[in-house]
C-alpha cells in the first residue's frame, strides 16, 4: 500500500506539472502573440493569461464537488485531456476569437487539478499533509520553470510561438493517459479521520466558520495577485525596460520557480509543527525581494527571481495543509474549491489588470521608474495577505472544539 501510495503522489507530481506548465508557457509569448494577432494593446495578449486563468478558476467549487462525489483519479486524467485539447486549439487557432475560445477550454481543463489533487494527498498522508503537499508542490516548481523556459527558447527557435504550444498540449495528452494507467486511488477510511462529517453535511456548521473562510481566501487574493504578477510583469519589465528578448525573458521568468523544488518540501516539512509562523516569515521575506526587485542590476535578476521564489512559492502547500486540516476529508474538496474560487480567481485577473497597469506608462514604458511603483504595489500586498493566516487558525480552533462537542 506504501508503495502504490507513492506513486501515486509521484504521479499527482507530474500532473501538477502540467497543470503549471499551461499557465506560464505564455508568458514570454505575450509580444509575439500580440504582433500574430494584429492587436493594438498588449492587455489583449495579456488578456489570454488572464482567461485562461478566470476559466481555470472559475469552476473550483463545482469540481470540488464533484472531488467529493467521485473519482478524483478519474477527474485529474479527464482534466488533463481536456487542458492539452485546449493548447492543441490554441496552437491551431486562426484568429485572435478562435485564441479566446482555445484558451477558455484549457483553463476549464486545469480546474479539475487542485480540489482533486489537494484532497487526495490530503486524505493519502493523514496528520503528514504539509510534507505531501510539499512534494505534490515539486510538481508545480517544474511546470513553472518548464513552461517559460521551453515556451520561449522553442518559439525563438522555431520562429513561431505556436510550435511550443502545439508540443506542449500533446504531451499532455501522453501525461493524462499514464495518469490514468499507474496511479491508484485510496486512502484512509473517513471514520478514522478527525471529525468527520457526513458527506452531505454543510461545508461549514457556523456562520463564523463560514465568515472566518471567507475573510481567509480574501486575504489571500492579495498573495495571488502579486504573485501572477511578478511573471507578467516581469516579462514586460525585462522585455520593455531591460532589452531582454524572448528567450532570455522566458529563461529569466523561469528562475522564479526553480529553488521552490526544494522549498516547497523543506518548508512543508517544518510546518507540520508551526504552519502559521512559516507561513508568515516566508510572505514577509518575499515582499521584501519583491520591492527590492525592479533596482537590482542585470546581473543579479537571475538571483533576486531565485531568492524571491525560494520563498514565496513555499507558502502555497503551508497555507493549503492548513486548510485542509482544518476541514474533514468529506468537505476537503468543496473547501478547496471555493478556496481557489474566491482568492485564485480574482488574484489572476492581475494578467489583464498588469497588461492595461504596464500601457498606462505611456511614452515611459521603456523606462525603470514606473515599475519600481508596481512592484511596491505588489510588496504591499503581500503583506495585506498575512491577515488572511489568523483567520485559518480560527477556522481549525472552531472546527476542533465543536468536533469535541457532544451531540
Amino acid at each position: 500500500m506504501k508503495n502504490h501510495r507513492s506513486r501515486t503522489l509521484v504521479l499527482a507530481t507530474v500532473l501538477h506539472a502540467f497543470t503549471h506548465i499551461y499557465q506560464m508557457a505564455l508568458t514570454p509569448l505575450f509580444l509575439l502573440i500580440q504582433n500574430f494577432y494584429g492587436r493594438d494593446k498588449i492587455e489583449d495578449a495579456t488578456l489570454l493569461l488572464t482567461l485562461l486563468l478566470v476559466a481555470y478558476f472559475l469552476p473550483s467549487y463545482p469540481m470540488g464537488i464533484l472531488a467529493d462525489r467521485f473519482s478524483r483519479k478519474r477527474l485529474l486524467s479527464i482534466g488533463l485531456v481536456i487542458n492539452g485539447l485546449g493548447f492543441i486549439g490554441l496552437a491551431l487557432a486562426p484568429t485572435y476569437s478562435l485564441a479566446i475560445a482555445s484558451v477558455v477550454v484549457a483553463g476549464l481543463g486545469g480546474s479539475f487539478f487542485h480540489p482533486s489533487a489537494t484532497a487526495l494527498v490530503a486524505r493519502l498522508y493523514p496528520g503528514k499533509a504539509g510534507r505531501a503537499l510539499g512534494l505534490l508542490g515539486i510538481g508545480a516548481s517544474i511546470g513553472f520553470f518548464i513552461g517559460p523556459f521551453y515556451a520561449g527558447w522553442r518559439a525563438k527557435i522555431a520562429h513561431d510561438w505556436r510550435v511550443p504550444v502545439l508540443e506542449l498540449g500533446i504531451a499532455g495528452l501522453v501525461g493524462a493517459a499514464l495518469f490514468a494507467w499507474l496511479a491508484d486511488e485510496h486512502g484512509a477510511e473517513p471514520s478514522k479521520e478527525p471529525h468527520a462529517l457526513k458527506p452531505k453535511e454543510p461545508m461549514f456548521p457556523t456562520p463564523t466558520l463560514w465568515l472566518m473562510f471567507l475573510l481567509a481566501a480574501l486575504f489571500f487574493f492579495f498573495r495571488d495577485f502579486a504573485g501572477s504578477s511578478m511573471s507578467t510583469v516581469g516579462s514586460l519589465f525585462l522585455q520593455k525596460a531591460r532589452g531582454f528578448d524572448v528567450e532570455r525573458t522566458g529563461f529569466t521568468i523561469s528562475f522564479i520557480f526553480l529553488a521552490s523544488a526544494i522549498s516547497n518540501p523543506l518548508f512543508g516539512h517544518l510546518s507540520d509543527g508551526s504552519r502559521m509562523k512559516w507561513a508568515a516569515v516566508l510572505m514577509v521575506i518575499s515582499a521584501v525581494l519583491v520591492a527590492i526587485f525592479p533596482r537590482v542590476p542585470n546581473e543579479w535578476i537571475l538571483p533576486a527571481l531565485l531568492a524571491y521564489g525560494f520563498f514565496f512559492m513555499a507558502s502555497y502547500p503551508i497555507v493549503e495543509a492548513a486548510l485542509m486540516e482544518s476541514v474533514p476529508d468529506a468537505v476537503r474538496g468543496r473547501v478547496f474549491g471555493l478556496f481557489i474560487t474566491i482568492g485564485g480567481l480574482l488574484g489572476n485577473l492581475s494578467h489583464w489588470i498588469d497588461g492595461r497597469w504596464v500601457e498606462s506608462f505611456g511614452p515611459r514604458i521603456h523606462d525603470e521608474q514606473p515599475y519600481r511603483s508596481l512592484y511596491g504595489w505588489l510588496a504591499i500586498f503581500l503583506l495585506i495577505s498575512l491577515a488572511g493566516l489568523p483567520c485559518l487558525r480560527a477556522i481549525r480552533r472552531r472546527e476542533m472544539a465543536l468536533a469535541k462537542t457532544p451531540h
